[in-house]
């Protein structure tokens, strides 16, 4: 028997849109050289390796080049996997132990939600080098986790960017979002994510870096409920509930590809 593996494109009602994670569900833990093989074999923004344990799930998320501590949309799909494989009955919670700590995915009212820790930003000074290598002019600048938050004026802005990303790796640097009010009623905010530096140009739908846009556009809007849209090729939404030290991000996902891995 190989290892099952599934594409689940996530954080849209669709399929080929949203971003893609790959998910492979192991019968024992792997060692992280194998799974970074098979992450860059997948070579999407990331993949997910679940191992079932007593009170839940070891999850661990890897891009073509490294781990990293927390994925949004690979948790969304890791769930997604385990309710549809019957693996976890289905109206069950799904409790993921991660390198971020334990983090839950539930199914309400047709969305999956998944419980994450809020990241809080800082104001920051970008580097003129980014600035130009984006090709922002930011209203406002903040860090969170080493990676920056850029806000700017318009919608047109962020989703017109085109960066440069040779000149972005060429910097140092972990990731970068891109961010305004949503120029429509029925969305918030929208964004972008830049993060060539962990081989990803642009990241279809982040949502980690919804714990951070969450709380800093809900400061902002006077709101604890937010509807995002990631304005990349694929697009996404994002709904986000504001509790506290958590936020909870909510989105649909799509099941593309079910499989076996046989190396």
């Amino acid at each position: 028997m190989g290892t099952r593996l599934f594409q689940v494109d996530a954080f849209t009602d669709k399929a080929f849109a949203g971003n893609p994670a790959a998910v492979c569900l192991l019968s024992s833990p792997r060692d992280e050289t194998w799974m970074l093989q098979v992450a860059r074999e997948m070579n999407l923004s990331e993949t997910a390796f679940v191992v079932q344990q007593d009170d839940g799930f070891s999850l661990r998320w890897f891009t073509p080049t490294i781990e990293v501590d927390l994925c949004g949309h690979a948790t969304l799909a890791s769930a997604r996997v385990l309710w549809e494989s019957g693996v976890l009955p289905a109206g069950q919670p799904a409790r993921f132990h991660t390198r971020s700590g334990l983090l839950t995915a539930r199914q309400s009212d047709g969305l999956i939600e998944l419980d994450f820790p809020a990241l809080a930003q800082t104001a920051a000074a970008a580097p003129p080098a980014l600035l130009a290598a984006l090709g922002a002019a930011p209203v406002y600048v903040g860090r969170f986790g080493g990676r920056y938050l850029l806000q700017v004026e318009s919608e047109a802005i962020v989703r017109n960017l085109k960066p440069d990303f040779q000149a972005l790796r060429a910097l140092p640097g972990r990731g970068v979002v891109v961010t305004s009010l949503s120029a429509t009623p029925d969305h918030d905010f929208v964004s972008r994510y830049f993060a060539p530096w962990v081989g990803i140009d642009e990241d279809p739908v982040t949502g980690s870096a919804h714990c951070c846009l969450g709380p800093f556009w809900g400061a902002r809007l006077g709101k604890e409920r937010l509807t995002a849209v990631q304005a990349s090729a694929r697009g996404g939404i994002v709904h986000i509930r504001l509790q506290g030290e958590r936020v909870v991000l909510g989105g649909h996902a799509v099941t593309v590809l079910r499989g076996e891995l046989l190396a």
